[in-house]
């Protein structure tokens, strides 16, 4: 191939982001004169197929965005436009699914996330959310088979989140056996994941380990903003090893930082 047509197939591949792009080739005529030689003009545009494409990624990252600065009406409308443009798209299902958790609606929520794992039935990012889903809402045992689900996704770049999730929604639904395999594993894969963290203490406190439950206690807290469940089980380590003045100041954090509104629950779960 000639060098002049390698440098014309360049300039094809950069046009090709853009719907409809004009390319004039210009060459000032070395053989004198003040005219130009103006080769013929060509159009590069886009098929329809990847206009949808660009206009849906465009729908999601809007959303995204809005839904990151607490703009949920402006989320959920790029949402809904996504899905006018693709309406089996399981990234806007998880949208909608975290704009209505937001809202406190957890049965509709629920319902997007289950759409969204419908869809995308090999994506390990959407069978954890719902396994999340199911373990936050009572739903612990039947929540681990999505987990596994999602360990099978080989691309799946969170797979610390949903080993995670397993150990700690094992732990919920008594099946000890999981529990401290997948949170080590967990661990080993992100040592800072605070859903490892805060099950690995709570396990080593249900098996009276005091010392190592306030051990990962003390990095949990380290890793990631309290929690109210994080505070209340640090008090609870603290006065088992007898370090009253300690567990005191975990009840003042929790009183302070988290006025009573209701019952506070223990454990975490992580939607990546």
């Amino acid at each position: 191939m000639r060098r002049r047509e390698v440098i014309v197939l360049m300039v094809v591949v950069a046009l090709a982001a853009t719907a409809c792009s004009r390319l004039t080739f210009v060459r000032r005529d070395m053989g004198g004169g003040d005219y130009v030689r103006t080769a013929p003009t060509y159009e590069f545009r886009d098929d329809a197929a990847t206009k949808q494409r660009t206009a849906l990624r465009s729908h999601l990252v809007l959303s995204g965005n809005a839904l990151r600065i607490g703009r949920l009406d402006e989320a959920e409308g790029e949402a809904r436009a996504a899905l006018k443009i693709d309406p089996a798209s399981a990234d806007a299902y998880t949208l909608l699914a975290v704009i209505a958790a937001q809202r406190g609606e957890d049965g509709q929520a629920g319902g997007y996330y289950a759409k969204a794992a419908e869809l995308a039935p090999g994506q390990g990012a959407a069978l954890n959310n719902y396994g999340a889903w199911l373990c936050g809402n009572g739903r612990a045992a039947e929540s681990l088979a999505w987990f596994d689900r999602a360990l099978k996704d080989a691309a799946y770049a969170q797979r610390a989140s949903a080993l995670a999730n397993a150990g700690s929604c094992a732990m919920k639904a008594g099946q000890a056996g999981h529990v401290e395999r997948d949170l080590r594993e967990a661990l080993s894969l992100e040592p800072e994941d605070p859903t490892a963290l805060a099950a690995m203490a709570e396990y080593q406190y249900r098996n009276a380990r005091y010392m190592d439950a306030r051990a990962f206690s003390e990095r949990r807290l380290a890793a990631a903003p309290a929690t109210p469940s994080v505070l209340l089980l640090a008090s609870q380590i603290e006065d088992k090893l007898g370090d009253r003045a300690a567990a005191a100041r975990y009840v003042q954090r929790l009183r302070t930082e988290f006025p009573p509104t209701g019952t506070v629950q223990t454990g975490e779960s992580s939607q990546p």
